[in-house]
């Protein structure tokens, strides 16, 4: 679970992690008098769950209230990686003296917390780790063990050591703990600032909870952002469907995570380019292949549809008649490709030929019905 920057600087602030002082806005009038509060030079940022907000114009310091307003009401008619702008934090801008980059995530190969530190904040970490790995200094703590103050000496010792070590590794501390009380999977900040007062600050808070974990944080749950109705994942939320939104064209269900990944795969294998993952779960039914259905054929990036059911729980006769279904009940008119195997597979495959549909194929093994997704995605 992703949330808003300005809930995770909220979160960041219960742990002693200096933020900037700043306030919530949904329209230029309430901007213009927050910005008039906090002395008129402030950062206005949009409030997405998404990446490049500062590219697509999502982030910009003006000098004046009257600025504030304009400028709001500019970024609150934005769309951001296909998410409406619906609100934006408003800042106090801070006097930039130097920028790191500080985040705690979980390793899954070494099985411990793993964190990450340069001198390059502001960037994009994936590029420093691309382009200059050197640049990026990193520390696992065992769990048994927690953070220790030897963890962030050695953090900070691996980079040249920063004049702001103390502040620095008492924010680490912090974030550890916010980290690890969170059931957090991620708490980064890009940037960690340092004002040219000397005073350090967390000017961005990117944090996501686990969420077989939120039972446990019923306060953390409340701050989930509920997707737009108006967007695909709204729709598969409302629908009880397991969607991921992709850039492609091949639209994808599967039975089971694995199986659903592995889809994906074999369809980049095959030349194409996966436009979502989907999973039925290991008791799809008809009703489910419905609902998955009707939310990948809304997106007008979709070209073909590629079923991939390895049947255990999940019934291939079920998926076939669920599958017919959705034919007539959506009008669907997408090439759909369909494999089969497992529990009442050749009942399935029966089902669907009688059917004869002109735009439904069946394909005997994944790769022949990944090549022909591909194939008539590309037409």
């Amino acid at each position: 679970m992703d949330i808003y920057e300005y809930r995770g600087k909220e979160l960041f602030a219960r742990y002693g992690i200096p933020v900037p002082e700043g306030r919530l806005a949904r329209s230029p009038e309430e901007a213009q008098a927050i910005a008039k509060e906090l002395g008129g030079h402030v950062v206005l940022k949009a409030q997405v769950l998404s990446g490049g907000r500062g590219k697509a114009g999502g982030v910009r310091v003006v000098a004046d209230p009257a600025a504030a307003s304009r400028e709001a009401g500019e970024i609150l008619a934005l769309e951001i990686g296909g998410q409406r702008v619906e609100c934006l934090l408003v800042e106090r801008a801070s006097e930039i003296a130097r920028e790191y980059y500080l985040s705690a995530t979980f390793d899954r190969g070494a099985r411990q917390t793993l964190l990450m530190f340069t001198s390059e904040g502001g960037v994009e970490i994936e590029q420093v780790a691309a382009e200059r790995p050197d640049a990026l200094a990193r520390v696992h703590v065992d769990p048994l063990e927690g953070f220790q103050p030897h963890h962030a000496r050695e953090l900070l010792a691996r980079l040249e050591d920063p004049p702001e070590r103390v502040a620095i590794s008492s924010i680490l501390d912090n974030l550890y703990r916010c980290f690890i009380e969170s059931d957090a999977t991620l708490c980064e900040i890009n940037p960690l600032v340092v004002t040219s007062e000397g005073e350090a600050r967390a000017l961005d808070a990117k944090v996501t909870i686990d969420d077989a974990a939120l039972y446990r944080q019923p306060d953390l749950a409340l701050l989930a952002a509920a997707p737009s109705p108006d967007t695909l994942e709204g729709l598969a939320a409302e629908k009880g469907v397991t969607y991921v939104k992709l850039d492609g064209t091949v639209g994808i269900i599967g039975n089971g995570a694995g199986l659903s990944m592995s889809t994906v795969d074999l369809v980049v294998l095959a030349g194409g380019a996966p436009a979502n993952f989907c999973d039925l779960g290991g008791g799809g039914s008809a009703a489910g292949v419905v609902a998955s259905l009707e939310v990948i054929s809304r997106d007008p990036q979709v070209r073909s549809l590629l079923f991939n059911v390895f049947a255990g729980i999940t019934r291939c006769d079920e998926v076939a008649r669920g599958i017919l279904t959705a034919l007539d009940e959506l009008a669907l008119t997408l090439p759909i490709v369909v494999r089969l195997d497992g529990t009442n597979a050749d009942e399935g495959r029966r089902i669907l030929m009688q059917a004869a549909h002109a735009n439904l194929s069946v394909e005997s093994t994944m790769l022949a019905a990944a090549r022909r997704a591909v194939e008539l995605a590309a037409r």
